[in-house]
């Protein structure tokens, strides 16, 4: 699948979150910047200190009128225990099958399984991926290519 790109459509895609509710991009069209923080595995230590990173700067992201998703294949109970642990304000997208995460090539082979890699990415309020690093971003980084 080829990379996506800065300037770039961001692909349109629907998932539940942690509580069941269906997260679609579309509907974030001319309203507000999304934020998707694509994580290998609940509970452990880079995306724990990922997620709990952008939970201490969660203010300076909704100052800018942006939703963060975190975003990987564990399921609900596990999505829910990982929140309540750490107290995200920010949904946790169940990408079963990794599907959206091929999708915004954020995926990777290793030892031959299909692995999520590190990946956040910015998508501005009409869509367009303003911002796309592989692994821990600084959030002044992310923060920067965020529109208000």
């Amino acid at each position: 699948m080829k990379e996506l790109a800065i300037g770039q459509k961001a692909p349109l895609f629907t998932l539940k979150d942690e509580r069941g509710k269906a997260v679609s991009l579309k509907d974030f069209r001319g309203k507000k910047n999304v934020v998707l923080v694509f994580y290998p595995g609940d509970m452990t230590p880079g995306c724990t200190m990922q997620l709990c990173d952008i939970r201490d700067d969660w203010k300076k992201f909704t100052a800018k009128d942006t939703v963060v998703y975190g975003v990987n294949q564990a399921d609900a109970a596990s999505h829910v225990a990982f929140s309540k642990a750490h107290g995200f304000p920010f949904p946790l997208l169940i990408d079963t099958g990794r599907k959206v995460s091929a999708k915004y090539g954020a995926t990777r082979l290793y030892f031959k399984a299909t692995i999520i890699r590190r990946t956040v990415m910015v998508i501005d309020k009409e869509g367009t991926i303003t911002y796309l690093r592989r692994g821990m971003p600084k959030n002044a980084d992310i923060l920067k290519a965020l529109s208000k």
